[in-house]
């Protein structure tokens, strides 16, 4: 597309909100794939269907068009055609998402604003985040092996009623294939697959099986094996050094059926990533469009993940609890930051947090509706360490704590329940819902910023979230609903605002003061659903209040911004999500999303100065995502033009102004990005895709990034089923 079309596109949201509510808009909403034994993994479908069911907008199985939030589901057929790198780059074509990249192994998406701890991941039902997770950017979501997912379900909005703590610009829920039950008659599955992307230097296998045991008991199980090398940009930025990383990991399921309707089930998931750099701040980095290059030798992180879990899951019961759902996890996250400064010296911090979480819900009917309310417990137990050698090797430092206190442990309990109220002759749907949460901190060591010596902080937060919610069919078949809500949110200051001491763009120093943030979304969508088209338009707007900040104090040290964080003052984050798809012929299907975002918040430039606004940090431009894909009903065929095109985003927080690094002087250019994508199933059990992204060789960044995208990429992928 011309660079002219992009910008009269982009410039004018009026003129693209029409084109898309009334003519061609979604990422593509795909139908979940069927229980499949005797045939290659599917290719997209080309008939436009939502997935018949999701969980996690309302804790129970739901239809997507019928949920009364913005939802988005990235199926097992989105997954085959896109062949993710990570989890969070399976997210990059939904609405209101932007996948920002501190590095080539460390992805963090932003929901309607917010990343970080802010944002909220679901691993089969089990919180992904725990005490130590950082405001910003973070790498903690590329933990979750892409390869052994079975589909990932998005809620964009506030969801703290049923997820708790954190889910505040969304909740996202990555499913594996152990959590879905077998079908009568399936026999065992066994499947290999392998990619290999040219601009990545990348090699990723992956062996799964899964199948009946004997009677009652099933099993699945799988291998990945991956290896990126340096990553080759666009136009004349070339090979990104260090960019590289290696990742092993392996997951195992067994399922019990102790009767039709109830299973037992044991699940196991490893993850482990090596030396995955963060190259910006190094001397490997490369400038762009201005951007500065670090002054560090090494900079790389370690990162692992460990899950246990044991559930029971009864439904259709014949009780007053039609159905139960019993979780017992542990979890356990390590990772270590190995940084090699200029002057030689060495910095080496780990953190290790183990998570115990225990979750019980129950769901029942009555004439008032249908019930669904539970109790979830979740406490972390966190080890940090810090040494510090001189130039020659030797061991000069060791501190109370690493980035975060030593010695502590973190509880974080809740309970909750929502009511789903039929009204009108069930025309209309009302939901109403409430949650008790209660977080506590102990502390053990401390380092105190003045004297050096160590301190403990013993706290504790309670609060109650309520949601109201209520969704209207305009016709009996529910083809055009109306939805309408107000959701607040809630987030206890964890371990990482109250006791970090790391520097990045700044030395950043425990803040033991600070208070719970609290927000409210207010939002209203439509959705239009026929046989040829999909359609959802969203405007959403989400209040904020005592947002926690990093504020500099005024003083440095050795030359670095000392910063601290407090609670701000008000803002907002606010938005149009525009999505859909349409099915142009038998074999011809018309899809995309449009985002427009927009947000502010209140804080000083220096600890004690006036309030003054300035944008929420990384704003993500406006974006659309638009693809027009074409299926042979007969042939098991398909092929696809997409395009992803980006605003410039010269909207900037002071952090943003000071992330030289990452952020390019007065702002992120915006960019045109084309891909072409093609499938075949030349037999019975075997898929071929082939791929070539950024068509045009495009040199660019994700705003807020630490590193470029892709340049011309030729990805293959090679899927058997045996």
């Amino acid at each position: 597309m011309p660079p002219m079309s992009s910008s009269w596109i982009l410039r004018r949201p009026a003129h693209l909100s029409l084109l898309l509510l009334f003519g061609v808009s979604s990422a593509p909403a795909m139908r979940a794939d069927p229980v499949q034994t005797d045939r290659a993994p599917a290719v997209p479908v080309a008939g436009v269907q939502l997935s018949p069911l999701v969980v996690t907008a309302t804790r129970t199985a739901a239809d997507p068009a019928l949920v009364p939030c913005a939802v988005s589901v990235v199926t097992s057929a989105d997954l085959m055609r896109q062949a993710p790198r990570t989890t969070p780059e399976a997210l990059r074509e939904l609405p209101s998402l932007m996948l920002q990249k501190t590095a080539h192994g460390q992805g963090s998406p932003y929901l309607r604003g917010f990343t970080g701890f802010r944002t909220l991941m679901l691993v089969d039902g089990i919180r992904l985040n725990n005490s130590t997770f950082r405001d910003g950017p973070n790498q903690y979501w590329s933990t979750v092996d892409a390869l052994a997912l079975d589909r990932l379900e998005v809620v964009r909005g506030p969801s703290s009623v049923l997820h708790g703590s954190d889910a505040i610009g969304g909740t996202v829920q990555a499913l594996s294939p152990g959590q879905r039950a077998l079908a009568a008659g399936e026999t065992w599955d066994f499947r290999t697959f392998y990619r290999h992307a040219t601009a990545e230097d990348s090699h990723i296998a992956r062996l799964a099986a899964g199948g009946p045991c004997t009677g009652a008991l099933s099993a699945h199980a799988g291998v990945s094996w991956k290896k990126f090398g340096d990553l080759r940009a666009g136009g004349a930025t070339a090979t990104l050094r260090q960019t590289g990383y290696a990742e092993r990991d392996w997951d195992a399921a067994l399922a019990y059926a102790l009767t039709p309707n109830t299973r037992l089930l044991y699940g196991h998931q490893t993850v482990n990533l090596d030396e995955a750099w963060r190259t910006h701040s190094t001397v490997f980095g490369t400038s762009w469009a201005g951007t500065t290059v670090g002054t560090d030798l090494r900079r790389l992180f370690d990162q692992g993940r460990q899950l246990d879990y044991l559930q029971y899951h009864a439904t259709a019961q014949s009780g007053a609890v039609k159905a139960v759902h019993l979780s017992l996890s542990l979890q356990r996250q390590d990772e270590c930051e190995d940084r090699v400064r200029a002057n030689l010296t060495r910095q080496v911090q780990t953190v290790a947090v183990r998570t115990l979480g225990l979750t019980a819900q129950g769901e029942s009917a009555s004439a008032l509706g249908r019930w669904v309310y539970g109790v979830d417990y979740y406490r972390d137990w966190v080890d940090s360490a810090y040494r510090g050698y001189d130039a020659a090797g030797l061991l000069t430092t060791v501190r109370a704590q690493g980035p975060v206190a030593d010695d502590a442990t973190y509880d974080l309990a809740g309970a909750y329940f929502e009511n789903q109220l039929p009204l009108a002759g069930r025309r209309l749907r009302l939901h109403l819902g409430g949650r008790y949460t209660r977080a506590q901190v102990d502390a053990a060591k401390i380092r105190d910023p003045l004297s050096g010596a160590t301190f403990a902080l013993t706290d504790s937060w309670d609060n109650v979230v309520g949601n109201a919610r209520l969704l209207c069919q305009l016709d009996p078949a529910g083809q055009r609903t109306l939805f309408v809500g107000a959701a607040q949110g809630f987030r206890a200051p964890n371990l990482s605002d109250l006791t970090r001491w790391d520097a990045d763009w700044g030395q950043e120093i425990p803040s033991p003061g600070v208070q719970p943030e609290r927000f409210l979304s207010l939002e209203i969508g439509a959705r239009l659903r026929t046989e040829r088209l999909r359609a959802e338009a969203v405007i959403f707007r989400t209040l904020i209040d005592r947002m926690i900040v990093r504020v500099p104090t005024g003083a440095l040290a050795g030359g670095i911004p000392i910063v601290t964080k407090l609670n701000s003052g008000d803002g907002y984050a606010q938005g149009i999500e525009l999505s859909g798809n349409a099915t142009l012929t038998r074999d011809w299907t018309l899809w995309g999303n449009y985002t427009w975002l927009d947000g502010e918040v209140e804080s000083p430039a220096t600890v004690g100065g006036p309030l003054r606004a300035e944008p929420l940090s990384r704003l993500m431009p406006v974006t659309v995502n638009a693809g027009l894909r074409w299926q042979s009903t007969r042939h098991g065929v398909w092929a696809e033009c997409a395009s992803t095109i980006a605003a410039r985003q010269d909207r900037l927080a002071a952090n943003d102004r000071l992330d030289t690094q990452r952020i390019p002087p007065g702002g992120t250019p915006g960019y045109t990005v084309l891909h072409v994508r093609a499938g075949w199933n030349p037999g019975r059990h075997t898929t071929i895709t082939i791929a070539l992204e950024n068509l045009t060789n495009r040199d660019y960044r994700i705003h807020g990034s630490g590193l470029n995208e892709p340049g011309r990429n030729l990805l293959v992928t090679l899927a058997g089923r045996f």
